[in-house]
């Protein structure tokens, strides 16, 4: 297993005996079945100085009975549903901590995730972002031979020119696999809202990436669980929600952050691209892209365009989504 000592360890940074405050937000919706082991495997890590936030989006199964139960152990916030883009905003309002992981309520964190998450920001204050690689599990816990996360090494990354020309980074992993400095997180969330996209971590993790360097670790800190209610992890049957989360990534960067609006345009012609894979039939995709299309040149239109029949074909050819 590869770690962050590997790195260069002559530059200057952060003592690594220090122990800075740790936030885990955990965020569920539904999942009595699986958030009792979600909040146990933070309670059972090594590290110590750690809050443990869990955020119930309005679930009406018996979750919120379970996350009672755990009393003083954690911090629970109870709201309304409004999706996982609320969720980071309501659990990051709610932290203290100077490291920021989330963790959704089906996955699990390996138990030594948190102390080895404090190494690699202690490792430099220029590191914004931390994400690695996961695990994928059945139902029972048992390990999966798919992987989403299967080309990983350690190193430090910066990826800011790459985003700010437009282009796609690799791979990025799931929620549960993300970790960030606060100083960074207060640039990007809270982040927005829609009532009709319920699901989606796109725009927090690609600004993350636009806005600082960070470092991915090849080691499987997290247990994601695969599972029939999964939102999007190794689904292929939601084409139309896949691309409305693009197309709305890219008009949420474009008005949050225009200095991006290359790589906004991007997210909305590969939204595009799926939206006609979905046979474009979906009137709240094609809403947002009429909306999203008079706002550019003629010129951003063609180049629009291209890069969304470039991407159509491919999958179509490859089926690489």
């Amino acid at each position: 297993m590869t770690s962050i000592s590997q790195l260069d360890n002559s530059r200057n940074g952060l003592s690594v005996f220090q122990h800075p405050l740790v936030s885990v937000i955990i965020g569920n919706y539904n999942y009595e079945q699986f958030v009792g082991d979600a909040i146990e495997s933070v309670i059972n890590q090594t590290y110590g100085n750690l809050e443990i936030i869990v955020i119930d989006d309005g679930s009406n199964d018996k979750s919120r009975d379970i996350i009672n139960q755990y009393g003083s152990r954690i911090i629970p916030v109870f709201k309304q549903n409004g999706g996982q883009p609320s969720v980071y905003n309501t659990g990051f309002a709610v932290s203290r901590g100077e490291i920021i992981c989330f963790l959704d309520s089906d996955d699990l964190f390996v138990r030594d995730k948190i102390a080895k998450i404090v190494e690699v920001f202690n490792y430099s204050q220029e590191i914004g972002w931390c994400f690695h690689s996961v695990q994928l599990i059945d139902i029972n816990n048992q390990p999966l031979k798919w992987s989403v996360t299967e080309k990983y090494f350690t190193k430090e990354c910066d990826f800011r020119n790459l985003i700010k020309a437009g282009k796609i980074p690799p791979s990025i992993p799931p929620s549960s696999a993300l970790c960030f400095r606060r100083s960074l997180l207060e640039n990007i969330l809270p982040m927005p809202t829609s009532e009709i996209i319920k699901s989606t971590d796109y725009y927090l993790k690609f600004m993350a990436l636009g806005l600082s360097k960070g470092v991915i670790l090849q080691d499987e800190l997290t247990l994601q669980k695969i599972h029939n209610n999964n939102a999007a992890t190794l689904r292929t049957d939601r084409e139309y929600l896949k691309g409305r989360k693009f197309i709305y990534t890219g008009i949420w960067i474009q008005d949050k952050f225009p200095e991006f609006r290359k790589f906004a345009n991007k997210m909305v012609a590969l939204g595009i691209a799926y939206h006609w894979i979905d046979g474009e039939n979906n009137r709240e995709n094609l809403q947002a892209i009429h909306n999203y299309l008079v706002s550019c040149s003629w010129l951003e239109k063609f180049k629009i365009n291209f890069i969304a029949k470039y991407y159509y074909y491919k999958f179509r050819i490859f089926g690489k989504k």
